[in-house]
């Protein structure tokens, strides 16, 4: 297991992170996941094992029971708390009042004790919105957020599900009266669904923000389940739960070019997925998640995966963006300056 820093921090995490989303199924999430809390103590030990030091939560997933039986995993097996980055999110509905949603300071001061107390915690490493909030000013939430950190209460902060706008407003807003500023982006981003390199990626290497991959198998879809025109198993995720949208035409190209790479590695086509995320440079961690022991298990084996130039070119070639505007301006507007360091030897 290798260990990325995360963003413009000191903060080391692994590259692989264990989400919980399939942890407890109450409600809505019941189509994802409904581990009970022995399945997840084994879940959480072996990705320890494996040398994962960084597990993501929400509020959200199972309207809190995630939270409460990662942290009673953790207690469970005797894990040393100062060597696990915990990360949790704040947006979601928590409850029947009004005020029981979204990014305002009273939201977020009442959410982050509850968190703390379900994980049963006295800090949370990476405190995370899980998007964005229409009715809240920006200003607010960022405030808010700087205010907990102080506190002790976290210790960095970070968003998901953001537009490149709303991040760099943020980002722009924290630099100016110095703030804590976001740390990370937890973003969709998997083969089968590259929308983020067009603007997002662009801004997270240059304002140096960690990058936490979220569904990187497509829901499911490049688990090596799916084939064109074939249903998944029952019980699959994308039967009971069709999201995140994706381009399934061409999430089935993909494939085409996936499934007889895999064959020819003797891996699986979810273990190529995940590998081909791993060799992207904005990537600074890749969330994970099982229902099965096996999955865990094919999943932490991508990290020992080295994919050749060739073959990067191919899934590249497969799974590459249309070209869009103002992409296929700045690409014709900058071929003299390609040219220019093509001369002097240089890279801009």
């Amino acid at each position: 297991m290798k260990y990325n820093v995360l963003g413009n921090t000191g903060l080391l995490v692994s590259e692989l992170c264990l989400g919980t989303m399939t942890f407890g199924g109450r409600g809505y999430w019941t189509a994802i996941g409904k581990l009970e809390q022995e399945p997840v103590n084994q879940l959480v030990k072996r990705s320890v094992e494996a040398g994962i030091n960084f597990i993501d939560t929400a509020n959200v997933y199972s309207e809190g029971l995630s939270e409460e039986m990662t942290g009673k995993a953790i207690r469970d097996l005797g894990l040393k708390r100062d060597e696990l980055v915990l990360a949790t999110k704040v947006r979601g509905q928590m409850g029947e009042g009004p005020n029981q949603t979204g990014l305002s300071r009273g939201h977020i001061m009442q959410q982050v004790e509850e968190s703390l107390r379900r994980l049963n915690t006295d800090y949370i490493d990476l405190y995370q919105i899980h998007g964005f909030d229409p009715w809240t000013p920006l200003e607010e939430t960022v405030r808010a957020l700087d205010d907990i950190v102080r506190s002790g209460k976290v210790r960095y902060v970070g968003c998901s599900n953001l537009a490149a706008w709303h991040l760099m407003k943020a980002l722009g807003y924290a630099e100016y009266h110095h703030l804590a500023k976001f740390v990370s982006l937890q973003a969709y981003y998997t083969i089968a669904g590259r929308d983020l390199e067009r603007e997002i990626v662009p801004l997270l290497l240059d304002q140096k923000i960690g990058l936490m991959v979220w569904s990187p198998l497509a829901g499911g879809l490049l688990s090596g389940k799916y084939k064109r025109d074939q249903e998944g198993p029952e019980g699959s995720r994308r039967v009971e739960f069709d999201f995140p949208p994706v381009n399934k035409e061409k999430a089935f190209d993909i494939l085409d070019v996936m499934y007889p790479m895999a064959e020819e590695k003797g891996i699986s086509v979810a273990r190529l997925a995940l590998a081909w995320l791993l060799h992207q440079q904005a990537v600074t961690t890749v969330i994970i998640g099982a229902k099965k022991m096996s999955q865990l298990e094919d999943n932490l084996k991508a990290v020992e995966i080295s994919l050749s130039e060739s073959d990067l070119q191919k899934l590249d070639e497969v799974s590459k963006l249309s070209p869009e505007y103002p992409g296929w301006m700045y690409e014709r507007q900058g071929r003299d300056r390609k040219k220019q360091s093509e001369i002097l030897g240089k890279q801009h």
